[in-house]
């Protein structure tokens, strides 16, 4: 967890980068800058492949985002370097391929900072966030749908550690 005064830091991770952690990073961002929170918690998101590295996410994504009130489109894929495993707090994936994959290239020392997103979410605590790249718009609206569910418990978490009420 962050030391005493510096922020908690977030890195939300998938596999390119494009689908569903840029929509993580959107909809938990706006959950921090609605709670006033924007200097006490950062987001990030990251890929585990560096598929896109550099490109916005899918327009699908940013379409079902904004139809919510949620600005992903000035986002850009990034990979997840070995940089990150220091400065999170919290390195959450969407999936266990993902969360096996960081597993295999974290150093030891970081382990307790991994874990998936859905470990913080209510009705569907536990789960897989699905890739919704390869379906329709009804996937972009599930990876929405959890990613507001699991948001609300992460955010209730930090704020926990942090002594904030």
């Amino acid at each position: 967890m962050a030391r005493t005064g510096t922020p908690a830091r977030v890195l939300f991770v998938c596999t390119g980068n494009i689908c569903r952690s840029p929509t993580a990073e959107g909809v938990f961002r706006h959950a921090v800058a609605s709670a006033g929170l924007e200097q006490k918690i950062l987001v990030d998101s990251a890929g585990t492949h560096g598929y896109h590295v550099g490109h916005p996410p899918d327009r699908r994504a940013q379409s079902a985002a904004a139809q919510r009130g949620y600005d992903i489109a000035g986002l850009r894929a990034r990979q997840v370097t070995g940089q990150d495993f220091v400065e999170f707090d919290y390195i959450l994936a969407m999936d266990l391929d993902n969360l096996s994959h960081l597993e295999q290239i974290a150093p030891a020392q970081h382990y307790g900072k991994l874990g998936l997103f859905m470990e913080y979410g209510r009705a569907r605590q536990g789960e897989e966030v699905p890739d919704p790249y390869y379906g329709g718009a009804q996937g972009f609206e599930l990876v929405l749908d959890m990613a507001e569910d699991a948001a609300q418990g992460l955010l209730q978490q930090i704020k926990k550690k942090l002594g904030i009420p």
